[in-house]
């Protein structure tokens, strides 16, 4: 799901962007969705190009929630590198409430589960342009986003798991612009909405074919991420007889090197996905 605020329409036109027609229906599955009135035509903005510094972006205040995590920090380096300007709070989990870290020079303190609402409407009153970035767990996505959408700050949930069909839905009944993706890597976003695409256009292709599917990360992941799942339903789509436990997950380092081929110095963080079709003859 993409909820487009003016400043990112605004965005559209000072960058190139490259535009992918998807169509998707609702699944079970993790899925990029836009909300417009025809839900299942829509067009997925990408930018091509570097973004160029300007006085409009330079000032984009970012919240990132979860900024203790591998993601959230990255997020929040990332963020600080673009020039973005990202504020001194963030909300976490109960461990992590009260702490002060420093991540890429600033210092960002952390308020845990009680007294979100007014914290998050506080920042919104002094940051009226914040965007929250949600890299938190699995467990807070639906309540974080209904928040999110409560106090009325356009987000982007990085985040997966949760109840997604929920989240839809409260994103959906709100007023809040707000991005929802499994992969937020352009390349992995353009290879979905080609997956996507194939799968409306030609249901049944692959009937009667054999799926196997190996998903290596590292070994703190302990479930099938949420691009998995995505692929996974456009198979099933193409007639595939294929369900989520039938998943390979590849968490051993040593099968990881061995088996898969991940560089060891990637081991603590990679992954790694193979999608195996046979046809029903076997050849």
């Amino acid at each position: 799901m993409i909820k487009l605020p003016l400043n990112a329409a605004l965005a559209a036109q000072q960058h190139k962007s490259m535009l992918i027609p998807w169509s998707c229906g609702r699944s079970s599955s993790s899925n990029v969705r836009v909300n417009v009135s025809k839900r299942r035509n829509f067009l997925v903005a990408m930018e091509s190009s570097p973004v160029q510094s300007t006085s409009q972006n330079l000032g984009l205040p970012i919240m990132v929630n979860g900024c203790t995590g591998k993601m959230g920090r990255a997020v929040l380096e990332a963020a600080i590198s673009a020039g973005l300007h990202p504020i001194p709070v963030a909300l976490g989990g109960p461990l992590d409430s009260g702490k002060i870290v420093d991540i890429g020079g600033k210092e960002i303190e952390i308020h845990g589960t009680s007294q979100r609402e007014d914290i998050l409407s506080s920042v919104l009153t002094e940051y009226p342009n914040l965007i929250v970035v949600d890299y938190t767990v699995p467990a807070a996505v639906n309540e974080n986003a209904a928040l999110y959408c409560k106090v009325g700050v356009p987000f982007v949930m990085g985040t997966t798991g949760g109840d997604r069909e929920q989240l839809y839905k409260t994103v959906e009944n709100s007023n809040v612009y707000a991005v929802i993706s499994p992969q937020m890597g352009k390349q992995v976003v353009a290879f979905l909405a080609a997956m996507e695409i194939m799968a409306e256009q030609f249901p049944g292709a692959f009937f009667g074919y054999h799926l196997q599917v190996m998903e290596s990360h590292q070994a703190s992941k302990l479930d099938v991420s949420g691009t998995a799942k995505a692929v996974i339903s456009c198979f099933q789509k193409l007639g595939v007889s294929f369900e989520i436990d039938q998943v390979q997950l590849i968490r051993d380092p040593k099968l990881q090197i061995e088996m898969v081929g991940v560089p060891e110095e990637h081991i603590s963080g990679h992954a790694f996905h193979m999608y195996h079709l046979t046809s029903p003859d076997g050849t």
